[in-house]
C-alpha cells in the first residue's frame, strides 16, 4: 500500500537541499537516508534521500542525482509516496495510519449512527474526518480525544461524543433561548 509521507517544498540553498512539509509521524522511519519514495507525479521519480537534517525546525532533504538548486527547484510541490506494508501498525496504539481510519462506522456512545469516514484531512492544528452522513451530506468531526473517545478497529467504528453543535442542525443556546425566535431588526431601525 503507498502512503503520501510528505511534500517537496522550496529549495534551500544552492547545493540541492529542499525542505519537506512531512506527513507522517514516523518521519525517522520513512524519510531516513536510503529511502527510495514513489513520487506524485510519477515522472519526477523515484526519488532516494541521501541525507537529511533539521534546519530551523524544518526537515531538509537531499536527493540522489539532485546537485544544485534547480534540480531542487524542479521537485517543488512533489508528493513523496512511500510503500508500507497494510499489516503494519504504528509503534503507538493511540496512533492509527488513515488507511485504518477509513471506512470506519462513526457512532456516538448509545450506538447512534452518525456515518462513516470518507476522508481525512491533515490540518497544522488537528486531523479531521469527513464523516458522509445517511443521507448523503458530509459532517467535520475533529479527531481530538475529546471528541473521539475510542476506535475500535475490530468492530470498524469510531465512537464520538460531539459538542452541541457539531452534528446538530442547531446548537443549544445558553439561557434556552431558542435562536430562530430571536427579535430582528426589519431594517428601519425599529425592532
Amino acid at each position: 500500500m503507498q502512503l503520501v509521507v510528505g511534500r517537496v517544498g522550496r529549495a534551500h540553498g544552492i547545493k540541492g537541499e529542499v525542505t519537506v512539509e512531512v506527513r507522517t509521524d514516523e518521519p525517522e522511519v520513512r524519510l531516513g537516508p536510503g529511502a527510495v519514495l514513489a513520487t506524485d507525479p510519477a515522472e519526477a521519480g523515484p526519488l532516494t534521500i541521501e541525507s537529511g537534517r533539521v534546519h530551523s525546525g524544518r526537515l531538509l532533504l537531499r536527493f540522489e542525482g539532485v546537485r544544485d538548486r534547480t534540480g531542487a527547484e524542479a521537485l517543488r510541490n512533489v508528493l513523496l509516496i512511500a510503500e508500507v506494508d497494510p499489516e503494519e501498525l504504528p509503534e503507538d496504539p493511540d496512533e492509527f495510519y488513515d488507511h485504518q481510519l477509513m471506512g470506519l462506522d462513526v457512532v456516538l456512545a448509545d450506538g447512534t449512527e452518525i456515518g462513516r469516514i470518507t476522508e481525512i484531512t491533515h490540518l497544522p492544528s488537528q486531523d479531521l474526518f469527513i464523516v458522509e452522513r445517511p443521507d448523503g451530506s458530509e459532517v467535520m468531526i475533529p479527531f481530538v480525544e475529546e471528541i473521539v473517545t475510542e476506535i475500535d478497529l475490530e468492530e470498524q467504528r469510531a465512537v464520538i461524543e460531539p459538542p452541541p453543535g457539531l452534528i446538530d442542525d442547531r446548537a443549544e443556546v445558553a439561557g434556552g433561548r431558542d435562536v430562530s425566535s430571536r427579535d430582528v431588526p426589519d431594517g428601519d431601525g425599529s425592532s
